[in-house]
């Protein structure tokens, strides 16, 4: 998977510099940041199946370099305990964005991408971008129960700092909360396809919490 995700960061990058130094050593920061042992679920593997679904849907995104670099970016800092991980992320990204001489409009978008992960709302209304990275976050959510029952154990142990009925009250909390929303899955196609497993998914884990 790290080939396969290095190729990938490379020709990205390559549009913007051709510095292979660079190239190298911010491909080596995001490799050892994901990679991190407390990372169970939000790892490579995640931004391996966000850039998997990007790469499918590209003919419908508009700026398809910024949405990867806010896949890349999206959870570059994330701490359990913290709750500014997503604005922190974008300031970094826009940090490394800004030395590929980026035209700043496009960073400010990628930045917005990236913020727009904290509360799962859209950001930029101007296309559909925003609306299929955030559903790319959420895919796992409409996936089988046995995905997702896998998907809430790696979560658990992200949070196995906080003892049961703190981590339960709150997990509670954010799941109620998508399922008080109209929809979870913001584009036609993506909401179609996992709208109703998802709704399935999140109650019967509110039920064995």
């Amino acid at each position: 998977m790290h080939n396969r995700l290095y190729t990938s960061w490379r020709n990205l990058l390559s549009t913007y510099t051709d510095d292979t130094l660079f190239i190298e050593y911010h491909w080596e920061e995001i490799r050892d940041t994901y990679s991190e042992q407390k990372r169970q679920y939000h790892n490579l593997n995640h931004i391996s199946h966000m850039l998997h679904f990007a790469e499918n849907d590209q003919a419908d995104l508009v700026d398809y370099d910024m949405l990867q670099f806010a896949i890349w970016y999206h959870d570059i800092v994330y701490k359990a305990t913290k709750s500014n991980n997503e604005l922190k992320s974008a300031k970094f990204a826009e940090k490394q964005l800004k030395c590929l001489q980026i035209d700043p409009k496009r960073i400010e978008n990628c930045a917005n991408l990236i913020i727009s992960t904290k509360k799962h709302e859209i950001l930029n209304t101007q296309n559909q971008d925003n609306a299929y990275l955030l559903d790319f976050d959420l895919a796992i959510l409409g996936t089988t129960w046995e995905t997702y029952e896998a998907y809430t154990q790696k979560i658990r142990k992200e949070y196995s700092m906080f003892p049961n009925f703190m981590y339960k009250k709150g997990r509670k909390k954010v799941l109620q909360h998508f399922l008080e929303r109209p929809r979870i899955y913001y584009t036609e196609k993506y909401h179609d396809l996992w709208e109703t497993n998802a709704r399935k998914n999140i109650q019967r884990e509110l039920t064995i919490l």
